[in-house]
């Protein structure tokens, strides 16, 4: 049994030296220091059949050749390790090369917006209500109090499908069709794609939009400007100058602009806002009693308020953008940076 220890030992010392990466540490662990049918183990469950009185000293001859290349094993798997570290290449990989990028889709900026603009109305009670892109020419003007002829329809510049069809000018249509099959009270924003022919540096023939509104008893212009105020100052996350100015739409009556203190310039004047200070940044007002009369509401008894935002002109406020064409160039340049 000394001679087989001694011929395991040096077998085993042999096998190490030849090892020369990680893979063929396991292999080796197995065939001689398994507990499981390796080499030692097998050749020390024969101690019980030596004579008692050779027990001792082959027992402490088969620890010491165990000891001796399991520690060796150990050392040899270390060298290994440091080794694949410290080296600039091993095999086929060199460690020394930065790792490879791997590209990763990314949300459209506007898209961004759009779920940012959700978000702040979905904190304020606002349900969400979507619409079809081809919409009729009854719920896109006149049930929003826009007859055929009506000098207001030319400043949509209508894509018509045919004289009753065509492509939405804005995302209004929806406060109809709610309204003709709800009861007050409501909470609705609206959002989705408009199509108008205009194209410039400032306009698409395609841009998204979301319209809101509120219809319940008693509601006020006050009510509107609460809503809007803490939409916009949480949009740009800082206390915005907001003002209404009185304006014009068909479907709300008194009719309001809203302006917010230039955030390039912080309200001192810049080219942006063209040395104001202002910058207008969505239309709004109280829902005009003609369109409450439409849907079957009567406007003694309720009242409300709607507005309208662009989101790719909330986006440009919001990121710094100057042209609106950036968008939908799919310039990877541009839009990676979102």
């Amino acid at each position: 049994m000394e001679s087989e220890l001694n011929r395991l030992r040096e077998e085993a010392l042999s096998a190490l030296a030849e090892i020369t990466d990680s893979t063929g540490l396991e292999p080796f662990r197995v065939r001689y220091l398994g507990r499981k049918g390796g080499s030692l183990t097998t050749v020390m469950r024969k101690l019980a059949e030596v004579p008692k009185e050779e027990r001792p000293r082959l027992g402490a001859l088969a620890n010491s050749v165990k000891k001796e290349i399991t520690s060796l094993f150990e050392k040899k798997k270390q060298e290994l390790a440091d080794a694949r570290d410290a080296g600039p290449a091993v095999g086929n990989l060199d460690r020394s090369l930065p790792g490879r990028y791997l590209p990763v889709g990314k949300l459209h900026p506007v898209t961004q917006v759009m779920e940012e603009i959700c978000s702040i109305f979905e904190g304020l009670g606002f349900a969400i209500a979507e619409g079809p892109d081809v919409e009729t020419d009854h719920y896109n003007f006149e049930a929003l109090n826009i007859p055929k002829h009506h000098p207001a329809r030319d400043m949509h510049d209508t894509f018509y499908v045919s004289d009753s069809i065509l492509l939405r000018t804005h995302t209004s249509p929806m406060q109809a069709r709610i309204m003709e099959n709800q009861e007050p009270p409501l909470r609705y924003i609206a959002p989705g794609k408009v199509y108008r022919c205009d194209s410039d540096i400032t306009h698409t023939p395609m841009f998204v939009q979301v319209e809101g509104f509120l219809v319940d008893r008693q509601v006020s212009f006050a009510d509107l400007k609460g809503v809007l105020t803490s939409f916009l100052r949480r949009m740009f996350s800082k206390d915005l100058a907001v003002r209404f100015r009185p304006s014009f739409f068909p479907f709300t009556e008194p009719s309001a602009e809203v302006d917010i203190g230039c955030v390039i310039c912080g309200g001192k004047g810049c080219r942006v806002c063209k040395r104001t200070g202002w910058i207008e940044i969505l239309g709004s007002g109280l829902i005009d009693p003609e369109v409450m009369k439409m849907v079957g509401y009567d406007p003694d008894e309720y009242s409300g308020f709607a507005f309208g935002l662009g989101v790719e002109r909330i986006a440009m406020l919001k990121y710094g953008i100057d042209d609106i064409r950036l968008y939908y160039e799919n310039d990877l340049r541009f839009l990676s940076q979102f």
